[in-house]
């Protein structure tokens, strides 16, 4: 990036070193400090005590993703009953309707439908679909209160554990998923056998049981399922889902390609995901179906179908992970229905973006019924960067910074370091759980506050960061005499010191400088102070490649990856970045 304007760099530091380990120590009040925040007495007592004490280094929290939820359960929160007595699920026993395999395989795409050029673009083998969720060496024989293994290695869904369990395709289809994902990593042959085992078992079972019907292969939930919040979700059994056929999708492409199957496996999968993609090529003009076309002309994946237009729930992560699916497809057959598809599904959760966003705090679980789920949250910005990383978009990565900044994660590792400059600090009580996470009863109400004094500047450690419901960000104190206190984020008065919540961006994105403004960019030593700094001026926006985001001590910053500053970080309030 060429500088077109003046340039002031700091000399306090030399460029690329770290901040002077004793100098850094006496700024931030020093290990001692931190130390005395862990027993009794005041931060006011524990700064004085500190003042020119040496202290040995101290190491800092790796930069990490916080760890990814749990995979939804696509069942919490309805009701399970057995398939009503007068209805037998069909293809239970494998075998198809004579009507159902006359019935042509579809060759066009079913209705019109919006699209904007998006793309499935190939990826290292690392931010493919699923890579990131393999099955811990814990999990593969799952006996919970509600999945087990049956005989044939199948994991199976149970209301509870005294009742009868039933085939569950998205639970079967994601275990097996996650098992090939194992596969592709362990080096131990006997768990690699196992791993590649119980992700066979899981496709055997979802083709053995599978309905043919309009020259597709759906796979059916046998069972009836209601659900009070999610008007419309009343269904008795066989019924069918979008996020089921998209990821069976996944599942049969990502076997096919395995080392470990045999050609005659591996025909059958290709023929197993041909068939279970084209139940996304019929629409909502005969049954069974799961795509459809909104009034305004975009295309939905129907996590949950509803048949009365207008009516289905719209489910923004279901229908994420079903377009998983069609990644997959596309890029393994160079299918131009396939394409198609992706695209005009990409342009759906495109457009519907300012719907599921909810400002400052969790995202909205679906279109239907707008209500804000946190638990939903965190995988809404794991897709929507993921979306980025398939279509090699900007948008997509823009959107997984808002969400981000809007609703955190609020996970912190052990002994996170959180800075409170010298000076008055009001600190406040809310009512979270035990940990200080949200809980939706206890609505984060403010129970009590208290103003604290420093007379120098103190550290204390933190085990969560998050937005505090209808307010900002706060740190949650782990130690000292006010753990259990909130201190509001606020750079450089109070913030948690270190890099956390890194994003990667593949391919880089741009940023841009504003005109005739001063902007400081910052290069920061191990232990996260700064060892550099550069304040610049253009006469012009001027631009500049960068290749990660991080909340930075207390600010999200964009790294520049490029050009005259190179690994400077900038705080990203002062520039315009792409995508939007």
């Amino acid at each position: 990036m060429a500088e077109s304007g003046s340039t002031r760099r700091d000399r306090s530091a030399t460029e690329g070193s770290t901040l002077d380990r004793r100098r850094f120590i006496r700024l931030t009040g020093g290990t001692a400090l931190g130390a005395a925040l862990t027993g009794a007495g005041t931060w006011a007592d524990a700064a004085q005590a500190a003042q020119g004490a040496s202290a040995p280094a101290q190491s800092f929290p790796k930069a990490t993703l916080p760890p990814l939820p749990p995979l939804p359960d696509q069942l919490s929160g309805g009701k399970v009953a057995p398939p009503t007595p007068s209805v037998r699920v069909p293809g239970a026993d494998g075998a198809p309707a004579p009507a159902a395999v006359r019935a042509p395989i579809p060759d066009a795409l079913p209705f019109t439908f919006h699209g904007s050029g998006y793309t499935a673009v190939d990826l290292p083998e690392r931010l493919r679909p699923w890579r990131d969720r393999p099955t811990p060496w814990s999990g593969v024989t799952p006996d919970t209160a509600h999945t087990y293994l049956d005989r044939d290695g199948v994991i199976m869904y149970r209301p509870r554990r005294s009742a009868p369990g039933y085939n569950q395709p998205v639970t079967q289809i994601q275990f097996g998923l996650g098992c090939a994902a194992a596969y592709r990593t362990v080096q131990d042959p006997a768990r690699r056998a196992l791993y590649l085992r119980r992700a066979k078992a899981q496709a055997k079972r979802l083709i053995d049981t599978r309905v043919e019907a309009r020259g597709a292969w759906y796979f059916p939930y046998p069972f009836d399922f209601t659900h009070g919040t999610h008007s419309g979700i009343s269904y008795r059994a066989p019924w069918y889902s979008g996020m089921a056929q998209g990821e069976a999708i996944s599942l049969f492409v990502q076997l096919s390609l395995l080392d470990g199957v045999t050609p005659e496996e591996r025909a059958l999968y290709r023929t197993a995901a041909d068939r279970a993609f084209a139940s996304l090529l019929r629409g909502d003009d005969g049954d069974p179906w799961v795509v459809n076309r909104d009034a305004a002309g975009y295309l939905w994946i129907q996590e949950y179908p509803v048949d009365a237009p207008g009516t289905s729930d719209r489910t923004y992560n279901g229908m994420i992970f079903a377009m998983f699916g069609l990644w997959d497809y596309a890029r393994m057959t160079g299918n131009t229905l396939a394409a198609r598809l992706y695209d005009g599904a990409c342009t759906t959760v495109d457009h519907y973006f300012p719907t599921l966003r909810n400002r400052r705090w969790a995202s909205y679980y679906c279109l239907t019924h707008r209500i804000p789920t946190p638990s939903y949250h965190q995988h809404h910005i794991n897709l929507y960067r993921q979306l980025h990383w398939q279509t090699g978009s900007p948008r997509f990565a823009h959107m997984s910074d808002l969400l981000t900044d809007d609703h955190p994660s609020g996970f912190l590792p052990e002994g996170s370091p959180v800075v409170l400059a010298a000076g008055t600090h009001t600190l406040y009580r809310y009512d979270t759980d035990a940990d200080g996470d949200f809980v939706a009863s206890k609505g984060d109400t403010e129970l009590a506050r208290r103003t604290v004094s420093l007379p120098r500047t103190g550290r204390a450690t933190a085990n969560r960061r998050r937005r505090i419901k209808d307010r900002g960000v706060a740190y949650r104190i782990d130690s000292g005499p006010y753990a259990g206190w909130w201190a509001g984020e606020s750079h450089p008065r109070c913030y948690l010191l270190g890099e956390f919540l890194p994003t990667e961006y593949r391919p880089g994105r741009t940023l841009s400088f504003p005109a005739g403004r001063m902007v400081t960019c910052h290069r920061y030593g191990r232990d996260h102070g700064v060892a550099a700094t550069r304040t610049v001026t253009f006469d012009k926006p001027s631009g500049a490649p960068f290749d990660r985001r991080s909340v930075v001590n207390g600010r999200p910053m964009c790294r520049i990856s490029a050009g005259a500053l190179k690994d400077y970080w900038v705080y990203a309030g002062d520039v315009a970045t792409d995508g939007r």
